[in-house]
């Protein structure tokens, strides 16, 4: 996430939080490009009227571009290709009509600043505007005063430093925003709602590319004895550590989840079910070595389950968390592995061999 986004592409992760929400920010594309349809139109309309066919042509074809991308957008969510196809479009388009109608026609390129550093990342419409100056300064110097031109290119380098200043502020917000929504305030590991994201994603590609892949559920045993002995200030620094211990050990393919008060579940990707176990037994060795409170040793029970074809997200996390009660009635600090989805298994060879 250390990489800077435009604005749009702000919008389309924001959205996928709340694809279903109907609210403005669904509608956010759509608004934006009727209201620059809405407000070329007009222009289109008295330029056809007056005979000027060729920038009547030209601004309809803005206007078919704006409404294109809006529409390709909400039902996409693919921005990125889109936008910079607009933002370079806009600036030829805008180039081309001060060329052709005239110095005045420069007005435009105050709502095209603002809209390039909607469109693209900080640094690229940085770029383009400058671009865009250069190309508007031969028609001002050739049809108005010195004066005129100085201010009309000092206020687009004003309007597109303050453009930068709040893209790069949304930048940040928005880094913020994401953190907040995936992230445990505790430990720093992802939260309830990444791990469904990333599940869904380990899933679907498995479906694309069948590989193993393997989730491991562990949970701190008599954590409620713990905090009632040590307060729950212990408690959290104790969820810390085994939070560092299991980070240090894991893969960087790999990720960390806490998804309850003591739960944590780590997504191995690509591992099959007794590399995993083999993995699981290793965070329990160290939490077991690390002497987390002076008075008893804190382990942790664990359940493992390799991903089966067929299977849900859900499913897959289910049977984890049935292989971890399992290690639970063995007596905690155990590491017990799920039995495979043997419906699932059978459901996709019968589809398969009906194929």
């Amino acid at each position: 996430m250390d990489k800077r986004q435009s604005g749009l592409e702000t919008w389309s992760n924001i959205s996928e939080f709340d694809r279903n929400s109907g609210g403005v920010h669904g509608a956010l594309p759509i608004i934006l490009a009727l209201a620059s349809a809405l407000g070329i139109a007009p222009f289109m309309v008295l330029r056809f009227m007056h005979g000027e066919i060729l920038m009547g042509l030209l601004d309809a074809c803005i206007v078919s571009g704006m409404l294109l991308l809006g529409t390709f957008v909400y039902r996409t969510r693919r921005v990125r290709a889109a936008s910079i196809a607009l933002s370079a479009f806009c600036v030829a388009a805008l180039l081309t009509t001060v060329h052709f109608s005239g110095a005045h026609q420069v007005l435009w390129a105050y709502p095209c600043v603002m809209a390039i550093y909607y469109l693209l990342r900080p640094r690229e419409a940085t770029a383009l505007v400058l671009v865009m100056i250069a190309g508007v300064l031969p028609a001002l110097m050739r049809e108005t005063d010195a004066f005129t031109t100085t201010s009309t290119i000092v206020t687009l380098v004003l309007i597109g430093a303050f453009s930068y200043s709040f893209a790069a502020a949304a930048n940040r917000q928005h880094k913020l925003l994401l953190q907040l929504a995936t992230r445990d305030p505790l430990t720093g590991a992802g939260n309830r709602r990444a791990l469904d994201e990333k599940l869904n994603d380990v899933v679907a590609s498995s479906r694309r590319i069948p590989g193993n892949s393997s989730l491991i559920m562990l949970d701190l045993d008599h954590f409620k004895t713990v905090n009632d002995r040590h307060g729950h200030a212990k408690g959290d620094e104790i969820l810390c550590r085994i939070t560092e211990i299991v980070n240090l050990r894991i893969r960087v393919t790999d990720s960390l989840y806490r998804i309850g008060g003591e739960e944590f579940v780590v997504v191995a990707e690509h591992q099959s079910l007794e590399k995993a176990a083999h993995l699981a037994e290793q965070f329990r060795t160290l939490v077991e070595a690390n002497e987390l409170v002076p008075d008893r040793p804190v382990t942790i029970s664990l359940g493992v389950a390799e991903l089966c074809a067929g299977e849900s997200g859900s499913e897959w996390l289910g049977r984890a968390d049935e292989a971890l009660y399992a290690a639970k009635r063995k007596g905690r600090n155990t590491t017990a592995l799920a039995k495979p989805n043997v419906a699932k298994i059978y459901s996709v060879l019968s589809s398969a061999e009906s194929i």
